[in-house]
């Protein structure tokens, strides 16, 4: 039994795990003549207001991105990785909860497979799974293919 892929939607954070789940699915889509829905998700970043107008972000490891830089990230990696299927491939840069946007943008275009990294920018070395890919594992209407990064050494706890 195999499965018709028609639409993979793959999303990133522009780590180097996601660049991999990428070009895997990249390769996926051209094989399989499907379409590519390559997304982001930007956090609304909580910010401390000082009292001279200095803001900081409560999340020191996670960049704050306008949707603006991350349409023209995602753009750039679209065209690094995706030069076989350009016409394929439909960008969507989306503001909210990683995980929540995910799993309903994979609802609202149907996706019959989503593929991401398995760590994110947070890249927590000791969790198996990164929190995203895990819930989006847990939640996701479709299949998800988990991109491990073969350089990443898994320690026992």
């Amino acid at each position: 039994m195999s499965m018709q892929l028609k639409k993979i939607l793959c999303p990133v954070d522009f780590s180097e795990p996601s660049a991999l789940a990428l070009a895997r699915a990249a390769e996926m889509a051209e094989q399989a003549g499907a379409e590519l829905h390559l997304m982001t998700v930007v956090r609304p970043m909580p910010t401390a207001m000082f009292g001279d107008g200095l803001q900081f972000s409560e999340l020191q490891n996670i960049p704050d991105m306008s949707t603006d830089m991350a349409q023209e990230r995602l753009t750039k990696m679209r065209d690094e990785y995706g030069k076989a299927i350009l016409d394929r491939i439909t960008l969507q840069v989306v503001l909210g909860v990683p995980f929540v946007e995910i799993v309903r943008y994979a609802r609202e275009i149907e996706a019959d497979l989503i593929v991401m990294g398995s760590h994110g920018l947070t890249g927590i070395e000791h969790l198996l799974i990164g929190s995203v890919a895990e819930r989006v594992v847990r939640k996701a209407p479709c299949s998800v293919l988990v991109v491990r990064d073969a350089k990443r050494r898994f320690s026992m706890p």
